[in-house]
């Protein structure tokens, strides 16, 4: 922490967690993951291939349904004072458009999706997972390149319920985006 804000002429280490995240500048690899700055690596190619896929797919849906945005990482999602996270693929439905801001997205997207990569899987199944859950995403899905298959979590009264696991040639099915679905096989490379 020192390192990151040593050239600064203040005492940082009496900020909040959010006041700390707002002093970096625009770009910086970081989320605030329950009050504490983490450094995000940059994403491995097959890990951004998943994400393009998928995106695409959306982004072509959604458009095509004119009933929101499709935004991909690196965008901050401001939960709460103690969660700015990076979702790789975020949808915001058009009634909520109202929450993208000019620096960041300020309330919770309507549907996250998660690639897990080596260095962060324990973040989106974890810290994440709870601040989504409690920040009040409708929809999560965790996609893991490793297994080739995607989980499905829709909330139901606050909490996260797994709907279904899907892979190969099974449909991914969102809630959120009703008639939007997937292939499993066809967002791995």
């Amino acid at each position: 922490m020192e390192t990151l804000f040593a050239d600064l002429p203040i005492d940082c280490e009496k900020l909040s967690p959010l006041a700390r995240f707002l002093l970096l500048p625009e770009g910086a690899p970081y989320q605030l993951i329950n009050g504490e700055l983490v450094m995000t690596p940059a994403p491995i190619p097959v890990h951004q291939l998943i994400v393009m896929e998928l995106a695409m797919a959306m982004a072509f849906f959604v458009r095509k349904q004119q009933c929101g945005h499709v935004l991909i990482a690196p965008l901050d999602v401001y939960l709460d004072d103690e969660n700015i996270l990076q979702p790789d693929i975020l949808f915001i439905d058009r009634a909520r458009e109202h929450s993208i801001g000019k620096k960041m997205i300020e309330a919770a997207p309507d549907f996250i999706v998660e690639v897990l990569s080596p260095g962060t899987a324990r973040y989106d199944l974890e810290e994440k997972y709870r601040a989504y859950e409690q920040g009040g995403v409708k929809e999560y899905w965790i996609v893991d390149p490793n297994k080739k298959n995607i989980d499905v979590f829709v909330s139901t009264d606050g909490h996260f319920i797994r709907q279904k696991t899907v892979s190969g040639a099974k449909q991914a099915r969102s809630t959120v985006l009703p008639g939007f679905s997937i292939q499993a096989a066809s967002i791995f490379p």
